[in-house]
């Protein structure tokens, strides 16, 4: 199920956690953004946070990317106001990962507010 996070206690966990809470949110990010596709590729939420893990952070580059893509595609399949925000979302990531996430949150958050209408 599509569950809608809170943004501010989102960044606000991860800045107390000194980002373990960022890591939690990434593997969220990319379970939400799969299911909402019907993504069944090869891996899954916890293979990207492993890869993220082991690579040091290398691997949140393509996390990032991926999870922007599918936003892309979930909101041409509904019929949302869209726009391809991969390669700005993965160049932002390079310099404040924080917001990235917070900009895909807030974009999953208005798929999962046009389920309840």
């Amino acid at each position: 199920m599509l569950q809608k996070r809170n943004i501010g206690l989102a960044i606000l966990f991860s800045l107390i956690t000194c980002g373990i809470y960022a890591l939690y949110w990434m593997y969220q990010i990319s379970a939400d953004t799969r299911m909402l596709v019907g993504n069944s590729d090869s891996g899954g939420p916890g293979t990207d946070l492993l890869l993220d893990i082991v690579t040091c952070g290398i691997f949140g580059f393509f996390v990032v990317y991926q999870s922007a893509k599918r936003i892309h595609q979930a909101e041409q399949d509904r019929e949302m106001r869209t726009s391809d925000d991969a390669l700005m979302l993965t160049i932002l990531y390079a310099f404040a990962g924080i917001i990235s996430f917070a900009i895909i949150q807030s974009k999953i958050n208005a798929i999962a507010n046009s389920y309840n209408v």
